[in-house]
């Protein structure tokens, strides 16, 4: 086909129709870079770059290969602002300054003020365009594509690769914010809840009956060190708590439901495997005390802390207002585990289990005697180790 001919049409038609039958972002590359080269656009190299909303990671980057014919995905942290390798890349000046970035490597002139482009260059590349994706909120994200051909890309190559780019970029722009409310979700709520709500489980009164191992912790001393220290270093000495003491929960697949200043709620769901569950909670409870006798070891006064676990039925789902609803466990066993917490610094331990608990985990435990529980109607044992 000549140069002058090419057509990219139905291609834009393909991603009108929202790119079938891909259902991931890199389908949706995949197939779009196949559709180029089968069209007659000679690319070898096409990336996106698409920045999210999310406290870990500040984006994913999409990259295809003809030799190999498949796309690669990367995460990257925050910290990439600050690296030599992003303030020198051609997708930093996308990103600023809304706008195109060509270099003709094959042309003798041509400027190599990217490193990005000495690899390219080592990978044949004689063409290299990044250009903008413009979301409809105003956010820029940014894809570049990459020729081998000797001559580079022709004029009438970059207008079809510009008549793509609106449709290309709703796709992308579609994938983006289906991400970015997952990623939202899974930071606010957990990857179950949010998965749940995003199921359509949003109803105010929407839940299920389960059955689970409730975790409940608490801060020592919060109010004395609230006071004598400064607000954002008592917030990251919070951080810092939360990551060491709750970084064991969410390893083992544990759900962390709810802060409540320095305390927290979590579950492990028995899914008709009590003992399992029961083994999860209390091997998270060790190793988040032994994290914090670590942490402790760097601090000049030391953090104390309580656990308590209890196994029983709850319901999860929505509760709240119309207009403000959180998705968390309701239930007398909820309570209870925050009672047996609280018990925690009167009966001078660091990690309490009710006897349900005890009970489906048969271990040499240290009976702490029968309690009554406020709010309980009886009196139950507790045990440490």
């Amino acid at each position: 086909m000549a140069h002058q001919e090419l057509s990219l049409e139905a291609v834009v038609e393909w991603l009108d129709q929202g790119a079938p039958p891909a259902r991931r972002p890199q389908d949706v590359l995949l197939g779009l870079c196949r559709r180029l080269v089968a069209s007659g656009l000679p690319v070898y190299r096409v990336g996106v770059f698409v920045r999210t909303l999310h406290p870990n990671v500040l984006g994913r980057s999409f990259i295809w290969q003809a030799d190999r014919d498949l796309v690669e995905t990367n995460e990257v942290g925050h910290e990439l602002l600050e690296s030599e390798m992003f303030i020198r890349s051609p997708i930093r000046v996308v990103f600023a300054d809304h706008t195109e970035v060509r270099r003709r490597l094959a042309d003798p002139g041509c400027r190599r003020d990217f490193p990005i482009l000495e690899d390219l260059e080592r990978e044949g590349a004689t063409d290299f365009l990044a250009v903008p994706l413009k979301f409809l909120g105003g956010e820029v994200h940014a894809a570049t594509f990459a020729t081998r051909r000797p001559t580079g890309f022709t004029e009438a190559e970059l207008r079809a690769l510009r008549r793509l780019l609106p449709p290309f970029t709703r796709v992308v722009e579609i994938y983006a914010n289906m991400r970015k409310a997952q990623n939202i979700l899974d930071a606010y709520l957990g990857p179950s809840a949010g998965a749940r709500v995003l199921a359509g489980q949003i109803k105010r009164g929407d839940g299920e009956d389960i059955h689970a191992v409730i975790w409940f912790c608490d801060l020592r001393d919060s109010a004395r060190l609230a006071q004598f220290m400064g607000r954002r270093q008592y917030l990251a000495l919070l951080n810092e708590y939360f990551e060491c003491v709750l970084g064991p929960v969410l390893e083992r697949k544990g759900m962390v439901l709810r802060f409540i200043g320095d305390a927290a709620l979590a579950i492990f769901p028995v899914d008709g495997r009590p003992a399992e569950a029961c083994e999860s909670a209390v091997a998270c409870a060790h190793e988040a005390i032994a994290r914090m006798e670590k942490l402790n070891k760097k601090r000049d006064s030391p953090l104390a802390f309580g656990i308590g676990l209890h196994l029983g039925e709850v319901t999860y789902g929505n509760v709240g207002t119309p207009t403000r609803i959180e998705f968390t466990v309701v239930g007398a066993a909820a309570n209870e585990a925050a009672r047996i917490e609280s018990l925690c610094k009167t009966l001078g331990v660091s990690l309490l289990v009710s006897e349900p608990v005890a009970r489906n985990l048969p271990r040499a435990w240290k009976s702490l005697g029968r309690h009554a529980l406020r709010g309980a109607g009886t009196e139950i044992e507790l045990f440490t180790d």
